[in-house]
């Protein structure tokens, strides 16, 4: 009999939540199968099979959150193993010993409970039992075997709440005004998963730990749009990718980076550590939250280089098949909430980095041109925010001037950036 554990997933994973179980106790694997999904606050690591044999017991359910290295689930190697399962599930079908055999069965969980003193349960179901104040000595389970689940608890608590309330009086009188209010409005209360919590709690710490400002400014995306017109077509047929907005605002950000890198920097107690290297994180909206993969060595990509990592990139954030190694070390991020209709907005920073850039809806806006003439013209407006503990506000806004004016400058971006 050997464990099936949790793997080692990263230096900064200590835990995951059992997403999905793929097999159930009873199921022959071979070496190489997938058994369950377990969702980290970065990534989904699938968990296969490390030699075949017969999962024999699973020790933890869907929804439990389990630490690197626990066993959470049981198998019995070798051929012998898969026979003996085969016979087991076999049985039943026979009409001649399948009578006979499930009373022994329940009898002997029977003592195996008396002797424990409680039903056996899955560890979920005893927690949420506990939640709910149920005695697991009522639940029905489905299970043949009697084992409880967390599906059996959430069942019997929805069917036979009042008749576990009744019995104690002094408990029953203030519950009871409480589910009639809870219960008055149509709710649906949904767990977070693992992820959207991490991202909740990192985001609540940026804004605890970092003197966090934002400084605005717009960029007239006249130049830009004039070169993708011109371009756009040219530059698919030759490099089987579009030029799309980030390529630009990516080497516009590197440029301005070698120009201030304090920007570009990370605070470490009291010291200040320098990047002399270029990785920019592009935030991503997926399924299960926001991610930042990155672009490593973005000041030695070209426009087409950058647009394919980036549309790749983008595709593995909503597939959920980004590595840890895509996820780390970014030194810079940009987010865009123009693709969403955002006109203006104040991004928290991706801590430890000490400065993001928030792109926004492009919009057509009347423009001064001079002191007579006005245009309408298609008008950005850029967000940063910085880390004021180590960037002064004149370095945070002569940044972002000198990203807005290679913008309006695509030809400077070949030389700048």
């Amino acid at each position: 009999m050997s464990e099936i554990k949790v793997p080692a997933m990263g230096e900064s994973i200590t835990e995951g939540t059992i997403s999905r179980w793929v097999v159930k106790e009873g199921d022959s694997v071979n070496q190489g199968d997938v058994l369950l999904e377990v969702e980290t606050d970065k990534v989904n690591i699938e968990i296969s099979a490390e030699e075949s044999g017969v999962i024999t017991s699973i020790l933890h359910q869907e929804g439990d959150t389990v630490q690197i290295g626990e066993a959470i689930a049981l198998l019995e190697a070798g051929a012998g193993a898969k026979e003996s399962a085969a016979t087991s599930v076999q049985a039943p079908e026979a009409p001649a010993p399948a009578a006979p055999e499930p009373a022994p069965v329940q009898s002997e969980q029977k003592e195996e409970t008396s002797e424990s003193g409680s039903p056996k349960a899955s560890p979920s179901a005893r927690k949420l039992a506990r939640e709910r104040g149920i005695d697991l000595d009522q639940v029905q389970g489905r299970d043949p075997i009697g084992r409880i689940y967390q599906e059996d608890v959430k069942t019997h608590g929805s069917v036979q709440a009042a008749p576990v309330a009744s019995p104690s009086k002094s408990a029953s009188a203030p519950s009871a005004p409480k589910e009639q209010a809870s219960f008055s409005k149509p709710v649906e209360r949904q767990r977070m998963s693992r992820r959207r919590a991490t991202i909740a709690k990192r985001l609540v710490e940026a804004q605890q730990t970092a003197a966090m400002l934002t400084t605005f400014n717009e960029v007239d995306m006249t130049a830009i749009l004039d070169v993708r017109k011109r371009r756009k077509d040219k530059f698919k047929e030759k490099h089987d990718v579009g030029l799309g907005f980030m390529s630009f605002f990516t080497k516009a950000v590197v440029g301005a980076l070698k120009q201030f890198p304090t920007v570009n920097a990370e605070i470490d107690g009291d010291d200040v550590i320098l990047k002399k290297y270029y990785d920019i994180g592009i935030a991503v909206s997926a399924k299960e939250g926001l991610v930042v993969p990155v672009v490593r060595d973005a000041d030695r990509l070209s426009f087409a280089e950058i647009e394919r990592n980036i549309g790749e990139l983008a595709s593995k954030a909503r597939s959920n098949t980004l590595s840890l190694n895509e996820l780390q070390g970014g030194t810079f991020t940009i987010t865009n909430g123009g693709v969403f209709g955002s006109l203006l907005s104040t991004p928290i920073l991706n801590a430890p980095q000490v400065g993001i850039l928030g792109m926004h809806k492009i919009q057509v806006r009347p423009v001064a041109i001079d002191d007579e003439r006005m245009e309408n013209r298609p008008m950005m407006y850029i967000a940063l925010s910085y880390d004021h503990r180590i960037i002064d506000g004149s370095e945070a806004v002569r940044f972002l001037v000198t990203v807005k004016e290679l913008l309006e400058d695509p030809e400077s971006l070949l030389l700048e950036g």
